[in-house]
């Protein structure tokens, strides 16, 4: 009896134990032009929402290592700034590269919804803008950090673009939602990038459709990586992917349009497109990204 005893408040003891950790304490606080996200008091990252930036963008974005798997730019690729929605080319000007007179994305609203429970969730307006020129499209984001476990993050990335004109996104690779990973996780530093269907590196998985695609690589004794994973309910689904070994990665619709030359938007009409964001311990079968995904599309 004393044994049974024993055993079952064991058993109690680890339930509670697993669903306290279940329940961490996420918060998003406005720090300067940034919001922070902690997760039980650490920093998993930023959303830097600067008037001298490009667009918003996320950095760092920490794994459960506590170091960032993203990189913030490099001299080859100062327009690659770690996490980030942006785009090349529309209506004649740049939201993407370098060069803040060539096009903007500025937030002009950024509000928390939600902090100090098991999830926090913001959400941030912007209106895309250059000097000498009507804005042609305005964007809604929601976002949202939740953690499942002690070894994987999430980070919901939902935006509704409005078009304030007639658009048109003449054919581009530089599209819409995109990470940069940090150098010791690309597969020039020895990681691994792989999409739903089992191909891998850059000649495997450029241009091709695939839900998602995750990068990991050796870090700390162990691996740790990051998946973006594009929701079937967005357009273009499941949208080609730009990749390239050297970290970045980015599904990119507006690279492979039908006509081979621009994506055209009428006044009026709204684009939503839904990301989910996985920071994760192990490669892609230990994170059961594959998993992950059947989870997500149906949320």
């Amino acid at each position: 009896m004393k044994i049974k005893r024993v055993f079952l408040t064991l058993t109690v003891l680890s339930f509670f134990m697993t669903s306290s950790y279940a329940q961490p304490k996420i918060t998003a606080e406005k720090v300067g032009d940034k919001i922070e996200f902690r997760v039980n008091g650490a920093l998993f990252t930023n959303y830097i929402l600067s008037e001298y930036e490009k667009y918003p963008f996320f950095y760092p974005v920490n794994g459960p290592s506590k170091a960032s798997v993203t990189s913030m730019r490099n001299a080859n690729y100062p327009h690659h700034s770690s996490l980030f929605f942006a785009c090349d080319r529309v209506n004649g000007g740049n939201y993407w590269q370098e060069g803040l007179e060539r096009g903007q994305i500025i937030s002009i609203r950024a509000d928390i919804l939600e902090s100090g429970g098991n999830r926090a969730v913001i959400e941030n307006e912007c209106i895309w803008r250059r000097p000498g020129a009507d804005a042609p499209i305005k964007d809604k984001r929601k976002i949202t950090v939740t953690v499942p476990s002690p070894d994987k993050y999430f980070l919901d990335f939902e935006v509704e673009m409005e078009m304030l004109m007639d658009v048109t996104i003449l054919k581009t690779n530089h599209s819409f939602f995109s990470g940069r990973m940090d150098p010791d996780l690309a597969v020039t530093g020895g990681g691994t990038m792989v999409n739903a269907e089992g191909e891998t590196g850059e000649k495997g998985t450029f241009g091709k459709r695939s839900a998602w695609i995750d990068y990991h690589g050796d870090r700390m004794g162990g691996k740790e990586g990051m998946a973006i994973l594009q929701h079937p309910s967005n357009d273009w689904f499941p949208a080609p992917w730009f990749t390239r070994d050297y970290g970045f990665f980015s599904p990119t619709p507006m690279y492979w349009p039908e006509n081979d030359q621009s994506t055209n938007l009428k006044k009026g009409d709204t684009v939503t497109l839904r990301y989910r964001v996985i920071v994760h311990s192990g490669d892609h079968k230990k994170a059961q990204i594959a998993d992950e995904f059947i989870q997500f599309k149906n949320q």
